[in-house]
């Protein structure tokens, strides 16, 4: 982006320098325009807060002076640590604690100046510098939704600002690349979405497997454990059967034992009386 202090600033002097002697004698004094030409000389030098206090000293002067206002918060924009380190915050991102970067007071005095200036001034070339330079703050904050509105409201009061037109077309271009990389990640982070809820499915189609597997073999197990109680059943009969089956033997043989004895007792007896004379 074009560097807008340059521009501003240059612009503004010449304006300053040709505009106060049109001044109504009632609203501009002599020591007001004296003190804003030296602050003008100061800022060309490079010698900011003497700017500041040159610009300061015309506002005493004439509170109502918008050349005075507009200069003095240029000098402030000048004089931001954020703007001389190229460390300047966004406010649409949060610190760490979760709080909004905070803004050096350089330039919060640089911006409430220039919305004052953009919001109450009755001089279109005032308005449309004031509205160029907060598109220029928002433009560096990564607010380019904010910056188009600031360079449109520019364009309006002076349509032959070509640097305001070129900004804009810049913020634009900047604006739409924004918007595609937000729908990439949003279509990135609904992907993501969809593969956490692939892999929570597959994490619970593993987890009722692994159920099923363990119900399966518990049911074996218990099956396993339920036959050999059968056959630990079945063998324990069949030693019982063959227990009773040795004792009725042996109850029989023994009853035989005792017949087959009684038998020979009576034969041995016959056979004594037969043997016997009379």
């Amino acid at each position: 982006m074009k560097s807008f202090f340059l521009i501003i600033f240059a612009w503004l002097f010449v304006a300053c320098l040709s505009s106060c002697g049109n001044e109504d004698k009632d609203l501009s004094t002599k020591s007001e325009r004296n003190a804003i030409v030296e602050g003008n000389q100061y800022f060309h030098d490079g010698k900011f807060s003497d700017a500041e206090a040159a610009y300061k000293k015309a506002l005493t002067d004439n509170p109502n002076s918008q050349m005075a206002a507009f200069n003095l918060a240029t000098t402030f924009l000048r004089q931001a640590p954020e703007l001389k380190n190229d460390s300047f915050p966004n406010p649409q991102q949060q610190g760490g604690d979760g709080k909004e970067p905070q803004l050096s007071q350089q330039l919060n005095s640089a911006i409430e100046i220039l919305q004052n200036l953009a919001q109450n001034s009755p001089n279109p070339a005032i308005v449309s510098l004031a509205a160029y330079d907060l598109g220029n703050i928002a433009y560096r904050q990564q607010n380019y939704p904010q910056a188009i509105e600031c360079y449109k409201e520019a364009l309006r009061k002076q349509p032959k600002f070509n640097d305001a037109r070129y900004n804009l077309r810049m913020a634009q271009l900047k604006n739409k690349d924004n918007q595609k990389n937000q729908n990439k990640n949003q279509d990135k982070n609904k992907d993501q979405q969809q593969d956490k809820n692939k892999d929570k499915d597959k994490d619970k189609n593993k987890d009722k497997n692994q159920d099923q597997q363990q119900q399966n073999q518990n049911k074996d197990k218990n099956q396993q454990q339920q036959n050999q109680q059968q056959q630990n059943k079945g063998s324990m009969s069949g030693q019982n059967m063959d227990q009773i089956l040795r004792s009725m033997q042996n109850q029989e043989n023994a009853t035989q034992q005792r017949v087959n004895a009684a038998r020979a007792k009576q034969q041995a007896g016959e056979r004594a009386r037969t043997q016997n004379k009379w």
